[in-house]
């Protein structure tokens, strides 16, 4: 049969347009605003703009707000990226369990909120947060610990934030695990249980090893995820308070879309752009350097 390269360009070439108009220009586009000092008087007269090189990248490392921004965005990631993968397997493995009836009404119960918007989420969790009269407060009564105001002191506004995240996406890495712990062949297990394995030996000496690249690719994703923070601050406390839950996504948003400062803006999301691709290539790098060991 003879093959006609045309008919594949064909083919692909919807997918291309759409992929070159509202992707590859784009980020070619933000590339150049990111070396001028485009801003509203720009946008309405593009001749507006000059040409100031790195300026704006010299003056992001100068500004003191954007490192607080970041530490705020690796504090978010460093504590609740953890959180979320060992939760998620917990509820995966629950999920799992034979002992489970009704799978499919938990698996669809613990999915709902991924699919839920982010604002009216941001409404029950401000009941549920209300150091008056919330839930939260309720359950921290029933053992005698004093509830804090956690969307207005900044030791603990972050903290919310990470429960309401890793809440919110808990039911979607559960099933990723979950479809990852179905995979593995029921064979294994029986090896390992004539073999005299426990069930806690059988987790970290099968189902562990087993799972490391639904892991892997779970970690990476959430990681990804929650470096580009932004709705759960935005909806909550509009990085408050006294900036304790901004997030360079946030602060991003506010000089481009508040202040109108495109260029200094753009030359953030590439500075956030060079933060996600090396953590994710430091992080392919440890898994492969653990494959081929």
């Amino acid at each position: 049969m003879q093959r006609n390269p045309k008919v594949a360009y064909m083919f692909l070439a919807p997918a291309l347009i759409l992929m070159t108009v509202f992707i590859a220009l784009p980020v070619i586009a933000s590339l150049v605003i990111s070396l001028t000092d485009f801003n509203i008087f720009a946008l309405a007269n593009w001749s507006n703009a000059k040409f100031i090189g790195i300026d704006n990248f010299v003056r992001l490392f100068q500004d003191g707000l954007f490192w607080k921004a970041l530490r705020n965005t690796l504090y978010f990631v460093a504590v609740g990226v953890p959180l979320a993968i060992a939760l998620a397997l917990i509820l995966a493995i629950l999920l799992n369990s034979p002992l489970n009836r009704a799978k499919g009404l938990f698996r669809v119960g613990h999915y709902l909120p991924s699919i839920t918007e982010t604002v009216a989420i941001a409404v029950v969790w401000r009941w549920v947060l209300n150091p008056r009269y919330g839930i939260l407060k309720r359950a921290l009564e029933v053992f005698s610990i004093q509830s804090p105001s956690w969307l207005g002191d900044p030791r603990w506004a972050m903290p919310a934030i990470i429960m309401m995240a890793v809440w919110k996406g808990l039911g979607h890495n559960a099933l990723i695990f979950l479809a990852g712990l179905q995979s593995i062949p029921p064979t294994v297990y029986e090896a390992a249980r004539i073999d005299g394995a426990t069930s806690r030996q059988q987790f970290i000496y099968v189902t562990l090893p087993l799972l490391a690249p639904t892991t892997f690719f779970v970690s990476i994703m959430t990681l990804i995820g929650y470096l580009q923070l932004f709705a759960e601050p935005y909806t909550l406390t509009d990085g408050g308070p006294l900036d304790a839950t901004l997030s360079i996504v946030l602060y991003m948003y506010r000089h481009g879309f508040k202040f109108f400062n495109l260029g200094y803006a753009s030359a953030m999301a590439y500075v956030l752009f060079a933060l996600i691709f090396a953590a994710t290539l430091l992080a392919m790098r440890s898994r492969a350097k653990e494959v081929t060991y």
